[in-house]
């Protein structure tokens, strides 16, 4: 087993790097300020310099115009880009777009492709996905309420969703609704795409986020569905087959997260020992004198380095053995790794004392917008209780 990035990747990858810290970096705080709408024009143009040095899409294949690199590989990238908040999104690699254009290039007719897959590799258009409702648990997803039903060659769906990200400017979201009420819980509901033009299509708000709204890809909407008319054929993939399909990009889309998430550790880090290095808390010593401080690098660094193998295990499994052998793996990293990664911003604040909690530094950035780490894609408590009973269920 060797994680060690082939030799033709490592030049990628320092070029990735010198990118990120170069253009990309130098540009985030003019986004966070100004938002990622307001901030439209400074972001293409962020994004052409990105295609033009031959660094776009590192996740999508070769026929999509990306670099077509394999899970382990686009982790190493994944970290690289976590590095800075915009990173994914000037890379073309940003949730949920990639995971949409996943599923789009494997169950996608050539009409849905040209229509909607083309345009959002190319980064001509963003998508968004509808499932989470606020009158049913995100942790059991087979408690739908949307409804989807069938009218000749339309289905008219009706219903309530919330935390849709990035819908705000997305030309079409992708939609868990219910098909197929009568059939089994993992059997009722279908993928619809759903244009945002498209009437009834009702985005009510983006959801403040511990005080932010957001805007543009930088946002997290609550929409209504009502009696929206789209054709049969916007559907993905066979009617009720919309948790197979889900289950398609949850493997992938967990490695990406976390490998994202260890950028931000990475950054947090730095930030961490660049600041207590040179606080002074008295005429000669600084803050790194301290032995908490100390102990809590320490610590940060030992853990980062964990998270960093246990995730590129994973994806090694995924990519050798299958979903299914990494299936303990993908929930273990999933709690593991943004655990780490809370832990140690939190960290990094108390150490920057009252500036860690001002916007002079990415940490509150990071302490307001990654807290949801540990309750979206499954909350942490689901993710150990079902890791635990196919654990337990070894030993019965």
């Amino acid at each position: 087993m060797d994680f060690d990035p082939p030799d033709a990747v490592r030049p990628l990858l320092d070029r990735i790097e010198k990118f990120v810290a170069n253009v990309v970096i130098p540009a985030e705080l003019t986004v966070m300020q100004q938002g990622f709408a307001e901030s439209t024009p400074l972001l293409n143009d962020l994004r052409a310099q990105c295609k033009a040095a031959k660094l776009w899409g590192p996740q999508l294949p070769h026929e999509l115009g990306g670099l077509g690199l394999g899970l382990v590989e686009h982790g190493l990238v994944s970290e690289r880009l976590g590095k800075t908040p915009i990173g994914h999104y000037v890379f073309g690699c940003q949730a949920p777009d990639a995971g949409n254009i996943e599923i789009l290039h494997k169950f996608g007719t050539p009409e849905q492709k040209a229509r909607w897959l083309e345009p959002l590799a190319h980064g001509e258009i963003r998508s968004c996905f509808s499932m989470t409702e606020p009158e049913n648990p995100g942790s059991n997803p087979t408690l739908l309420s949307c409804r989807a039903v069938r009218s000749g060659d339309e289905y008219v769906i009706d219903g309530h969703k919330w935390f849709t990200s990035s819908a705000d400017g997305a030309a079409f979201a992708i939609v868990m609704a219910v098909t197929n009420p009568d059939a089994s819980p993992h059997s009722r509901a279908s993928m619809i795409i759903v244009p945002t033009d498209a009437p009834g299509f009702e985005r009510t708000r983006n959801i403040p986020i511990m005080g932010d709204t957001g805007s543009g890809y930088s946002s997290h909407s609550e929409i209504w569905y009502r009696d929206v008319h789209v054709p049969v054929a916007n559907r993905l993939g066979p009617e009720g087959a919309g948790f197979l399909i889900a289950q398609e990009r949850l493997g992938p889309g967990r490695i990406h997260h976390c490998m994202r998430w260890i950028g931000i550790c990475e950054r947090v880090f730095d930030t961490m020992c660049r600041h207590i290095t040179r606080r002074k808390i008295d005429s000669e010593k600084t803050l790194a004198t301290r032995q908490i401080a100390q102990a809590w690098v320490a610590e940060a660094r030992a853990e980062i380095e964990a998270a960093r193998l246990m995730v590129l295990h994973t994806a090694w499994t995924i990519e050798k053995k299958g979903f299914s052998a990494a299936r303990d793996n993908v929930s273990l990293i999933k709690f593991f790794v943004a655990n780490i990664m809370l832990q140690l911003i939190d960290r990094a604040i108390q150490l920057h004392g009252a500036l860690g909690i001002t916007s002079d530094t990415i940490l509150a950035h990071y302490y307001v917008h990654e807290r949801g780490a540990r309750i979206y894609d499954g909350p942490d408590e689901v993710h150990k209780m079902a890791v635990a009973k196919r654990i337990l269920a070894r030993y019965a």
